[in-house]
């Protein structure tokens, strides 16, 4: 039998040598933005080992807020992880300077350069603008560091100012542009025409920084990829200023299978690092929240629960272990002749086609919806199996 997913992936067009996608996790910069959310150090400096354990290729953190983050910044780098820190500032020398007090080897600055950031955030031309990019990024390349610019609000930039912007700080020896849709204003399509356009200009490796304030922020993320970008940024959960940016569960599971993207991530590491913040902060996932959430592999209906016995895959389109998330199975009206016939298997009870009809019957007349969950672990699953198979040998005696 062909793998499930043969079909789709034709669909999908997949390239022969699929690019590497890279992942920034923003979880201790942007993370830290998300309302209500404020770790400790010795907090930081845990997410920090355990994305770096995980897999991803960058870390962010702001030296700059406060001086507890400093100091967090110092420790994390002291710690000779594998994962670049970059240390996140305004695009100013003296938010460089800190970085450098950090002993940093990765900056980032930001400076807004759509009109109403210019004019009502930051008060400055066009022309101060491109003025003040250029010379942080001199003033970092001088001092020895490794420099990626956010050109922030980008999306709503004058194209013809964004591009100039791009031109200059290239000139200037930026090692990663990025762009940002600062609003989340963007759709698919109109991202990968953003990043498009600027990739047919500049050389300089290009990031995408995508919010998700109508919904869009996992769509346009790859859409920037279809488009050129090679890093995605991420952070766990997707918390972030507002309604933040994509999860790192969802970015990284779709880089692995979906694009196959040549990232060597500890996926099973993906529930427990959703906890850790959950715990952190005590902002829950949504159930149905993909991949990491409690119900993204639980089955309830009659029909599923039918063919999720007989094979996972039916309704699954990656192992939940794979994830580190659980199987579970929800008895309830729902459940029909083959869930009451499992759950009968579960108890220990004899079961026959009739009694399995009569138990789901009345678990719908019961009408007080789902009645129980069980996790479907590897015993219950051979015990589900093996009954079948004895029943089905004595059916050919």
């Amino acid at each position: 039998m062909k793998n499930p997913n043969y079909y789709a992936d034709l669909y999908n067009s997949y390239d022969k040598d699929p690019k590497k996608i890279r992942v920034l996790d923003s979880t201790l910069r942007e993370g830290e933005q998300h309302p209500g959310v404020s770790f400790t150090n010795k907090q930081r400096i845990q997410i920090a080992w355990m994305l770096d354990y995980f897999g991803v290729d960058q870390i962010e953190i702001s030296p700059v807020v406060s001086n507890d983050h400093k100091e967090a910044v110092k420790t994390i780098i002291k710690q000779g992880l594998k994962a670049d820190i970059v240390s996140h500032g305004r695009a100013l020398k003296e938010d460089i300077d800190v970085s450098l007090s950090c002993d940093a080897k990765w900056c980032a600055a930001y400076l807004g350069i759509s009109d109403i950031h210019l004019k009502d955030k930051l008060r400055i031309t066009r022309e101060q603008a491109m003025e003040r990019a250029v010379e942080t990024v001199e003033y970092a390349k001088a001092h020895g560091l490794k420099i990626r610019f956010t050109v922030e609000d980008g999306s709503r930039a004058e194209p013809e100012f964004l591009i100039k912007m791009c031109k200059a700080i290239e000139e200037a020896g930026v090692d990663r542009i990025s762009l940002p849709d600062t609003v989340g204003i963007m759709r698919p399509i109109g991202m990968y025409n953003f990043v498009k356009k600027v990739r047919g200009q500049v050389n300089t490796p290009l990031d995408a920084h995508v919010h998700n304030d109508i919904g869009f922020a996992l769509a346009n993320a790859f859409a920037a990829c279809d488009a050129g970008v090679d890093q995605i940024h991420t952070t766990i959960d997707g918390i972030g200023e507002r309604t933040g940016i994509p999860a790192l569960a969802e970015v990284s599971v779709a880089l692995t299978f979906l694009f196959k993207s040549p990232n060597d991530f500890r996926l099973d590491m993906l529930q427990d690092l959703s906890r850790l913040i959950e715990g952190y902060t005590s902002i829950k996932p949504y159930d149905s929240k993909p991949v990491v959430g409690s119900s993204a592999y639980k089955h309830k209906a009659g029909t599923h629960l039918a063919a999720i016995l007989k094979n996972p895959a039916a309704y699954e389109p990656i192992p939940p272990r794979t994830v580190g998330n659980r199987r579970r199975i929800v008895f309830g009206e729902l459940a029909g002749k083959t869930g009451a016939s499992y759950l009968m298997s579960i108890l220990g009870l004899d079961k026959d086609n009739e009694s399995a009809k009569a138990v789901a019957l009345g678990l719908k007349n019961l009408r007080m919806g789902d009645l129980i969950e069980i996790p479907l672990e590897d015993r219950l699953e051979k015990k589900i199996i093996n009954d079948e198979k004895g029943e089905k040998s004595e059916e050919n005696d």
